[in-house]
């Protein structure tokens, strides 16, 4: 084997490790936003009663039936099964997409790590931006699974790209964690 052919073989071996590692990191960050946005959600109920205000009914959103997640596993069912899903099986599969993108993302982020550790930069804060932008604010609404961006409240996206900020910066921890034993 050729020195090249050596450095190459590690080089893609590093790769493999920093994709195992961003899937770690993915998957950990994926059900660390879900427990964050459960938090912000309390809160934001807590406060709109302590002000008194009255309790509004859920939204579609609120209750499933707008969530993007839950629409992309429909499309899915439905496309490639040929299969309406049932209230139960929308209950688990809006969460394994949202798991599966946050795996993905990770999978991704953890192997460009590798070969451009320029975009660890920012303990994942950055990289969260990035997700955000590059999945709720255009990919989600140009897919048809929530409104476009202009007609979502300020607040909304806020909510978003803090979620978004919690999930970079959480897959960025695991993923240094789980590669430095790697």
């Amino acid at each position: 084997m050729h020195t090249g052919e050596r450095a190459r073989g590690r080089g893609e071996g590093q790769v493999l490790k920093g994709l195992v590692a961003g899937v770690v990191g993915g998957l950990v960050a994926s059900a660390v936003m879900t427990q964050f946005q459960t938090l912000w959600s309390k809160l934001a109920e807590g406060n709109e009663q302590s002000q008194g205000k009255k309790k509004k009914k859920k939204s579609q959103e609120e209750e499933g039936d707008g969530d993007a997640t839950v629409k992309a596993a429909e499309a899915i069912s439905e496309g490639v099964f040929d299969h309406e899903l049932t209230k139960r099986e929308e209950k688990i599969a809006g969460p394994a997409v949202h798991y599966a993108m946050g795996a993905t993302s990770g999978a991704i982020y953890g192997a460009m790590a590798e070969l451009t550790p320029l975009v660890t930069i920012g303990a994942g804060l950055p990289f969260g931006a990035a997700v955000w932008l590059a999945a709720d604010e255009a990919a989600v609404p140009a897919l048809g699974l929530s409104e476009s961006p202009a007609e979502v409240p300020l607040s909304t996206h806020a909510y978003a790209l803090v979620s978004h900020f919690v999930y970079g910066v959480t897959t960025e921890v695991v993923r240094r964690a789980v590669r430095n034993v790697l």
